[in-house]
């Protein structure tokens, strides 16, 4: 049977995302896919639904004028989708997100990148206080379609331990 599928009745399957935190082990890294594309559609709706006005990100004739020529994908927009592509295998079947550290923005990214993710388990351990669960920090790494690195932080996420939680409901 193909990784990720559990068998719930006989001849019936469902797909089964992240890692307890009993999968996680120092020094792998995941790649996360598949890439996206980002549109400028994309840029201008999450600028303007968390009311970031700064014209940089949606208003052509500025950033016409800055060093950069062309309009910035809203670097919150970055983190997100980085957090966001790496949820089926990091946090599915995690209980929170900790905490995120070191956030650096490295290379500009524009409407029209592809940003692509990875993640490195740092560190694990079992929580002191949840014996049923544990904590486990990563370290995510963006690049664009070039291999550029845009964006880099490090995240730390409370995870189940096989057997516990309602994860497989």
């Amino acid at each position: 049977m193909r990784e990720g599928v559990i068998e719930v009745a006989p001849g019936r399957f469902r797909e089964s995302f992240g890692r307890y935190f009993e999968d996680f082990i120092v020094g792998h890294i995941y790649e996360h896919r598949p890439g996206r594309t980002i549109t400028d559609t994309d840029n201008v709706w999450f600028t303007l639904l968390t009311m970031n006005t700064h014209p940089s990100h949606f208003d052509y004739e500025f950033a016409r004028k800055t060093e950069f020529g062309k309009p910035l994908v809203c670097s919150p927009f970055t983190v997100a989708l980085m957090v966001g592509m790496s949820v089926s295998d990091l946090s599915q079947k995690s209980i929170a997100n900790l905490g995120w550290d070191e956030i650096r923005l490295t290379h500009p990214l524009f409407p029209g990148d592809t940003l692509y993710a990875e993640s490195e388990v740092l560190e694990k351990r079992e929580s002191k206080s949840r014996p049923e669960q544990g904590i486990v920090t990563v370290k995510t790494i963006g690049k664009n379609q070039n291999g550029d690195v845009v964006c880099t932080f490090k995240r730390t996420m409370l995870v189940w331990k096989r057997g516990c939680g309602p994860v497989d409901d």
